[in-house]
């Protein structure tokens, strides 16, 4: 697996960094203020912005997040430099050779992301994350692992509940790309709604984790934060989407996005190939699952990240019997490439993984 040059590594850190500047401003225009707000506790950062209604309260995120913190005081300061970040992306995709997301899911992640969706700590999941992990990682990854026909995005239950913020109607946004778009009212509760679906096919889902129990397992969760729209409970989600981390979608001018930490998305590939329906689309679904798995645990112990992966594994072992059940099932199918990583990882021969 090959490495991506220093000054394209270099490069795409400052993406990442303008892209949340530049949202940051347009999340926060010049004329309202941040003010600090007590829950449970904690200190949070809010924003007020004058109304001819009054004040509008969005919420920014933790007073202890030293990044946000150092944003809000430099807040007049932050420009937005948009020709030179759509340089950067044009230069990161044709020269260095990284990859973007097609154009249309950009401009879904691009809506949903200008709407606010990552400021309440969402989180960008599947194919579509995954694009993201060779300019974070600074390895290359085949593009074939990357194809989607859909976009996928999870949010914490708690953090939902209790922002006291929400986006607007995910219907209005989505539709503001695409006007086909419409709601698809879930199986089991036809009042809510967790994914909505245009002319073509192309779904965009909303998710969140199981709340350590299996009674919601098939039921939607009602997420306050997400403008109107609900979320589907799945098991192993929390594992997924604990602590993320920022990076850019690369796509125009950059997309600031929160992605699952890549060691806990490798694990939980690996978890969830062995879940899959198998008939054809399961097992399509299953192969792309452990060749994401398989790449990443390469890039990890190639970039010199393997204590972070086998921190991520050992977690996920001690959740429990099913917990390893899922993973011994994940390996028995996984590639060899990626398990020796793994293996590597751990510090033990492959045909130890697995066993405890």
């Amino acid at each position: 697996m090959r490495q991506i040059d220093l000054v394209y590594r270099t490069m795409f850190a400052e993406l990442v960094q303008r892209s949340l500047d530049a949202q940051f401003q347009a999340d926060f225009p010049l004329e309202g203020r941040f003010v600090t707000v007590p829950v449970k506790g904690k200190n949070y950062w809010y924003f007020d912005l004058p109304t001819p209604h009054g004040d509008k309260r969005r919420y920014v995120g933790p007073h202890s997040d030293a990044e946000i913190t150092a944003r809000v005081n430099a807040h007049k300061k932050i420009k937005d430099e948009l020709r030179e970040r759509r340089r950067m992306v044009s230069t990161l995709l044709r020269t260095a050779g990284l990859s973007g997301p097609d154009a249309f899911v950009g401009d879904i992640t691009k809506a949903l992301a200008d709407a606010g969706l990552f400021r309440p700590r969402a989180v960008l999941i599947g194919s579509v994350a995954f694009s993201c992990y060779a300019g974070l990682l600074g390895v290359r990854l085949p593009s074939t692992a990357m194809q989607t026909g859909d976009a996928d995005f999870a949010q914490d239950f708690a953090i939902s509940a209790e922002v006291g913020d929400s986006l607007p109607p995910i219907l209005e946004i989505l539709q503001s790309v695409d006007p086909a778009f419409r709601a698809v009212p879930h199986q089991a509760d036809k009042a809510k709604v967790v994914a909505f679906q245009n002319g073509r096919g192309y779904r965009v889902e909303f998710l969140t984790g199981n709340r350590g129990s299996d009674e919601y397992t098939g039921k939607p969760s009602p997420m306050p934060a997400l403008g109107g729209a609900s979320a589907e409970n799945l098991r192993f989600l929390d594992f997924l989407i604990y602590e993320p981390v920022r990076t850019v979608l690369l796509h125009r001018e950059g997309v600031s996005v929160n992605v699952p930490a890549p060691e806990r998305y490798a694990v939980h590939k690996l978890i969830v190939a062995s879940r899959r329906l198998t008939d054809a689309l399961g097992r399509a679904k299953r192969d792309k699952d452990l060749l994401q798995a398989s790449l990443l645990c390469e890039a990890l112990r190639e970039t010199r990240q393997s204590n972070i992966l086998a921190d991520a594994y050992q977690e996920a072992w001690e959740r429990g019997p099913s917990w390893q059940e899922a993973i011994i099932s994940g390996l028995a199918m996984m590639p060899d490439n990626g398990k020796g990583a793994l293996a590597a990882a751990m510090g033990i021969s492959m045909d130890e993984l697995g066993k405890g």
